[in-house]
């Protein structure tokens, strides 16, 4: 009879774990996989990380760029009389010698109506646009030269509708005597030379220009216009000691304007004004593109070097066995490339099998082709000795090349089978290849690269290497952390 006053047992841990979290096989399997979530988690957080990178095409580095001065030969010129003006020359064009540049009359010119013609309506929403699109608002200064140029041309377009020289009645007439560019507007800077030019002069906050167009009356002596009277003119940019080291064997340089992204080449030196070093570049063309700029904002066009971009960081090496192209073959099942490696069978008779090749670059094989051009010679030269011709001097043959092959799958040794002439070749030389892995597929795979240009960082190779890289693909940035063929996502 048990006993009544015994205290009933107490569960044991097992069961007090069945009956917290009702252990039964669902609950098993989601304890293994929790288990392996963490497990999982803490690999991924504790190993090395694999960076890509997406190859780019571009120049090693970005050119610098650079704000210009303008120096120009340029003159204003002053009203020789009192009176009313009337403006005839459209401002930024040339205009040639003799040519009509304003009238002053006595009285305020009429309003006449002039009707702009289709063609002069169009040339103006033109310049219109080209300004709205190439507005910059940190450079609204260039607001009010592109003001002073539109009514130049609106004047210019009404005064040449009328014809004759009613336009010019009453008014006396001041024409140009020489061919230049006109500018109704003047800075200061019209007598400067690049000997008188001082370091004050290239500071932009202090730079004021002055609008010298007129709808009322004027004074003689009152400047009216600038001509610019030479084609030749000058850029200065104010150089860094490091940019005057980069520069200082230049004898010429290409030059892109930021602002309308047009380029031409000058030529280019090195002068002292006021113990800073400024780059100076001489132009002869160009100028009636940039004439009402006296700042220019220009890109110095000096890293030609042009290919894909890829970090250094991702370039490796890899060993591969060098095969003449005539020992390559493809399997007509398969329609893979690869070898017939010479064999033997249980018997010892003599037997040729395919092995697939993974193929890295390829080279023309130069020595294979003198070899083949000095027998071409030979056997010309004997034909033409019994003909008794004279021996040709050259004689062509065509490009034959190597391939780099992966080492796997071949021994040192191992004798490839040409199909067409039943030659053999020992696969034995072994050439290194500077190449990236790339990541396209999900894994790594070696892509053979041609090295152009480098730096401290960067690397630009070669787009036209044969099995090589592309623009877009992608590529492991830290190569040392992964191997060929590793699954990477």
């Amino acid at each position: 009879m048990p006993d009544k006053n015994r205290s009933p047992r107490s569960p044991g841990l097992l069961s007090r774990i069945k009956s917290i979290f009702g252990l039964n096989i669902g609950t098993m399997l989601f304890g293994v996989l929790l288990l392996y979530m963490i497990f999982s988690a803490i690999l991924y957080l504790t190993s090395d990380k694999v960076e890509s990178y997406q190859v780019i095409s571009g120049p090693l580095s970005r050119n610098e760029t650079y704000t210009g001065l303008a120096v120009r030969e340029e003159s204003v010129y002053k009203a020789d009389t009192d009176g009313y003006i009337t403006y005839y020359a459209k401002e930024g064009n040339k205009i040639n010698a003799n040519g009509v540049i304003y009238g002053i009359g006595s009285t305020m010119p009429s309003d006449n109506e002039a009707e702009l013609t289709a063609e002069e309506i169009l040339n103006i929403r033109n310049d219109m646009m080209s300004f709205s699109k190439s507005f910059n608002s940190s450079k609204f200064n260039n607001t009010y030269s592109f003001k002073y140029n539109l009514e130049g041309n609106i004047l210019q377009y009404a005064g040449s509708s009328q014809s004759g020289v009613t336009t010019l009645g009453g008014q006396k007439i001041t024409k140009t005597d020489r061919d230049g560019i006109v500018l109704y507007s003047m800075d200061g800077y019209e007598d400067k030379t690049v000997s008188t030019l001082t370091a004050a002069d290239f500071d932009q906050n202090a730079y004021h220009e002055t609008d010298l167009k007129n709808d009322g009356s004027i004074q003689t002596g009152d400047p009216v216009y600038t001509l610019i009277t030479d084609e030749r003119w000058s850029l200065l940019i104010p150089l860094s000691s490091k940019q005057e080291a980069k520069l200082a064997d230049r004898t010429a340089v290409r030059v892109k304007f930021l602002k309308d992204d047009m380029t031409q080449s000058g030529d280019f030196s090195i002068v002292e004004i006021e113990g800073q070093k400024y780059g100076k570049i001489d132009f002869n063309k160009g100028l009636i593109r940039y004439a009402a700029d006296r700042f220019l904002e220009i890109e110095l066009v000096t890293n030609t070097v042009t290919g894909l971009k890829i970090p250094l960081s991702s370039i490796v090496t890899k060993e591969a066995y060098k095969i003449p192209d005539k020992y390559l073959t493809t399997d007509p099942k398969t329609q893979k490339t690869g070898l017939m490696i010479e064999g033997s069978d249980k018997n010892g008779n003599s037997t040729s099998s395919f092995v697939p090749v993974d193929i890295y670059a390829r080279t023309e094989d130069e020595e294979a082709m003198k070899a083949a051009q000095k027998e071409a010679q030979e056997k010309m030269a004997a034909k033409n000795s019994d003909e008794g011709a004279e021996a040709a001097e050259v004689v062509s043959v065509p490009t034959q090349y190597l391939y780099f092959v992966d080492k796997k799958g071949f021994q040192e040794g191992d004798v490839a089978v040409c199909p067409e002439d039943q030659s053999r070749f020992v696969i034995k030389d072994i050439g290194v290849l500077e190449g990236v892995y790339c990541t396209n597929q999900g894994y790594a795979v070696f892509r053979h690269i041609e090295l152009l240009d480098q730096n401290e960082e960067y690397a630009i190779v070669s787009k036209n290497t044969v099995y090589g890289l592309s623009r877009y693909d992608h590529i492991v940035r830290n190569a040392d952390k992964v191997s060929e063929q590793e699954i990477l996502y």
